[in-house]
């Protein structure tokens, strides 16, 4: 009497509608993917192979800034960095920044 009798709205939803829902989510991931996470493993992949390509003699920069030689490769994960005359440093290869000389390989002596 005081209140009047609800009535249930009709179900709106169909399959094709629930779909379309879905595209503008797809089409954010992919976007995301090609601006930020691509670029990100292509990064990624080129300091790794800067790394793994370490020998002596290269002069590199640390992320911590510090400039020095490559004297001693000692193993998979570390350097030895010559920073002056004397003062020798030992350094994990994943925090080498940028490599600023390369060396070229030593030939291989003639018999």
């Amino acid at each position: 009497m005081f209140a009047s009798p609800a009535y249930a709205q009709a179900a709106g939803g169909s399959a094709a509608g629930g779909r379309a829902g879905f595209i503008p989510i797809i089409l954010i991931f992919a976007i995301m993917y090609f601006l930020m996470i691509r670029p990100q493993q292509k990064k990624i992949k080129q300091h790794l192979a800067m790394v793994a390509a370490l020998r002596r003699g290269d002069q590199v920069i640390t992320q911590g800034g510090l400039i020095g030689k490559v004297t001693k490769v000692k193993d998979d994960t570390e350097l030895e960095l010559e920073l002056a005359e004397g003062v020798k440093v030992r350094v994990v290869r994943n925090t080498i920044a940028q490599v600023m000389n390369k060396t070229e390989p030593a030939e291989a002596p003639k018999k």
